[in-house]
C-alpha cells in the first residue's frame, strides 16, 4: 500500500464527481481536492493506471509524489539509436517497506514484439546500454491484469512485456523488487529485446530519486519559468509517456 499525490486541473464540482467516479472501480482510498486542484490516492494500483482513468474524464494528472520520504525513484527510459524518437519509457519505483519495492514501467513507440527489463549495476550511459555493466538485480514474478485502456498484454515481474498491436506499440508492467530505493539510485534500468543480454538498441536510463507524497507542490519551474502543464507539454512532444 503506498500513498501518490497527483496535480489535477479541477475548475468546479462536476470535475470532483467525475474524477471520483473515475477513481471508484479501481479500489483505492482517495480524497480529490477542488481548492488545491490535487488528488491523492492509496492503496496498490500502479500510479500509470490511475493516469490513465483520470484521463479518460477529459483531465490530465501529473504524478508530484509518491511514497513515503526517499521512498521513491524514476528513470527515463531512452534509445541512443539517433533516427527515432528518443524518449521511450518511464519507470516509477515506490518502496512499501525497507527491502520492498514496486516498478511502474510504461513503455511507449516500440516495434512489436518482446522486452526484456532489468537492472544493471552502473549508471554509466557513456556508451548507452552497453556501458551500463552487468546485471545488478533479477526481478521475481508477479501477476498482474491487463488495463482495459491498454491493447497489450502484461507480463508477470521478471517475465518480458509482450507488445501486441500491430506496428509501433505501448506496454505497461507493475514489477516487484526485493530492494530499498538506496540500493538502486544511480543504477540504470534496461530492456532488451534479449534475454540476459544488453543489445546496443536496448532502451536505458539513471535511476535517480524522487519526491515522495506531499514534497512536490512546485506549480512553476524556477528554471524555465513554465508551468507544470506546460512542462507536460514539452514533455510529451519529445516522446515522453505518462
Amino acid at each position: 500500500m503506498f500513498e501518490i499525490v497527483f496535480a489535477v486541473p479541477l475548475e468546479c464540482e462536476a470535475c470532483v464527481d467525475s474524477v471520483s467516479q473515475a477513481l471508484q472501480p479501481l479500489g483505492v482510498k482517495y480524497t480529490v481536492d477542488l481548492a488545491n486542484n490535487s488528488v491523492t490516492t492509496y492503496g496498490k494500483v500502479p500510479p500509470s493506471e490511475i493516469v490513465r482513468a483520470i484521463q479518460e474524464t477529459g483531465k490530465d494528472a501529473i504524478i508530484r509524489g509518491t511514497g513515503s520520504a526517499n521512498g521513491a525513484a524514476v528513470c527515463i527510459l531512452e534509445s541512443f539509436n539517433t533516427n527515432v524518437q528518443p524518449v521511450k519509457g518511464l519507470a516509477r519505483i515506490v518502496s512499501v517497506s525497507p527491502k520492498d519495492l514496486y516498478i511502474d514501467l510504461t513503455v511507449n513507440g516500440l516495434p512489436k514484439g518482446t522486452y526484456y527489463p532489468s537492472i544493471r549495476a552502473l549508471g554509466d550511459l557513456s556508451k548507452g546500454p552497453l556501458s551500463t555493466g552487468a546485471l545488478f538485480y533479477e526481478l521475481d514474478p508477479i501477476q498482474v491484469e491487463t488495463p482495459s485502456t491498454l491493447d497489450t498484454t502484461i507480463s508477470s515481474v521478471g517475465a518480458p512485456i509482450v507488445l501486441d498491436e500491430d506496428g509501433l506499440a505501448s506496454g505497461q508492467s507493475f514489477l516487484h523488487a526485493s530492494l530499498s530505493i538506496n540500493d538502486l539510485i544511480g543504477r540504470s534500468v534496461i530492456l532488451s529485446k534479449l534475454k540476459g543480454t544488453v543489445t546496443p538498441d536496448s532502451l536505458c536510463g539513471v535511476i535517480a530519486r524522487s519526491a515522495g507524497a506531499w514534497e512536490n507542490d512546485k506549480q512553476v519551474c524556477s528554471c524555465s519559468g513554465k508551468t507544470v502543464w506546460q512542462e507536460r507539454t514539452d514533455a510529451i512532444s519529445r516522446g515522453a509517456v505518462l
